[in-house]
């Protein structure tokens, strides 16, 4: 390790007298220090210290123009944080209020002049080893930050399709594609997009929205199925998948969560307050007002084994006419305008585009044989 820190380290060496330059120039060199950059005018150290980028640097404190103490105080900004630049101090000044002076302002160690040669080159390596101890525990620490990061972002993914599967699950009850749940995830997020919620609020919506009725998995399939008109006990019963939802989705600490918790509670409120849950206007949360628009949307332009698909017209037009009813009227009408804009054709072609793209795929997988 001693040979490589000698012949990869590169000292500055800031000195107004020449042949106190000469001298340490000449010793490190004979001690096999070959990277060296040497200055007498201390008004050119700091670009020379950008431009060379030395990992020591050796100055006197009595110079003319810019002092050894001013010196200091400049390349405490140039260092980058985090960063162990040593300096070592020249100085025939053996005060105690010079050394407290340079001590303060970030130098490392001191030289006393005359220089003893034999002196310079142990305290000039034992920085320098100080040094790239330095900087290999840097190193070692950002390659740990860099491990956990792709750790970290690994167990977000598995969350994140964890969350998918189940919204899958639940949405397999009722919808032989077990697309909803996206459609009404990507949908949700156009909209909170629209009315000018941030990236972050958008995303966390684009991925808790398809929660929204993972209830459904405590409703029988004899009440979810049924075709024809449900009773009223059975219809009692359907209510419950928000309180199912609500019950599975709680207690976590996470955001994506807590809001899709809230989500499978709220979908279902109105606006004017004859919901499941009774809540009113603004008390009910924003991202549950915003699935409520996206849910009955999609509900009506897609097929389900007890009903069939209508038109874009047919459920935007429904959507209109229980604005201030049962949805929230702001959110109608920016929801109106992204329609008027082609935005929702457009999504709901890619989304379509996207489910025929799996579906022919699953279609061209080899099936098992079973013998």
């Amino acid at each position: 390790m001693q040979k490589e820190i000698i012949q990869n380290s590169r000292i500055l060496i800031i000195d107004d007298q020449p042949e106190n330059v000469l001298l340490l120039e000449k010793t490190l060199g004979t001690a096999g220090y070959t990277q060296l950059a040497t200055l007498t005018d201390s008004r050119k150290a700091l670009s020379t210290f950008t431009e060379f980028q030395p990992d020591l640097v050796v100055t006197d404190l009595r110079m003319p123009h810019v002092d050894g103490f001013s010196l200091l105080k400049q390349l405490r900004s140039r260092v980058p944080a985090g960063s162990f630049i040593p300096v070592l101090v020249l100085t025939a000044d053996n005060s105690r209020k010079a050394k407290q002076e340079a001590l303060t302002l970030g130098a490392k160690d001191f030289l006393t002049k005359p220089i003893d040669v034999s002196e310079a080159i142990l305290r000039i390596y034992n920085l320098l080893e100080t040094r790239w101890l330095h900087v290999e525990l840097q190193k070692h620490s950002e390659s740990l930050e860099q491990k956990v990061r792709a750790r970290t972002e690994d167990l977000e993914q598995a969350q994140l399709e964890i969350l998918q599967r189940l919204a899958l699950a639940a949405e397999y009850r009722d919808d032989c594609t077990g697309q909803h749940a996206q459609r009404v995830g990507e949908l949700a997020a156009v909209l909170a997009q629209a009315i000018g919620l941030s990236r972050d609020e958008t995303e966390l919506i684009r991925r808790a929205a398809p929660l929204h009725d993972v209830g459904k998995i405590g409703i029988p399939d004899g009440i979810l199925l049924k075709p024809s008109k449900l009773t009223t006990d059975e219809y009692a019963r359907i209510k419950q998948h928000t309180e199912i939802g609500k019950i599975i989705l709680s207690g976590s600490r996470f955001p994506i969560l807590q809001m899709a918790e809230r989500i499978a509670l709220y979908h279902h409120e109105r606006w004017d307050g004859a919901g499941y849950n009774g809540l009113k206007g603004k008390d009910i949360p924003l991202e549950a007002r915003i699935v409520s628009i996206v849910d009955v949307f999609d509900v009506i332009t897609h097929s389900r084994p007890y009903k069939t698909a209508l038109s874009f017209e047919v459920a935007l037009d429904s959507i209109l006419q229980e604005r201030e009813k049962q949805f929230d009227p702001n959110l109608v009408d920016v929801f109106l305008e992204l329609h008027s804009t082609s935005d929702l054709h457009k999504l709901n072609a890619a989304i379509t585009q996207e489910e025929n793209s799996r579906a022919e795929a699953d279609r061209l997988l080899p099936r098992p044989v079973h013998k």
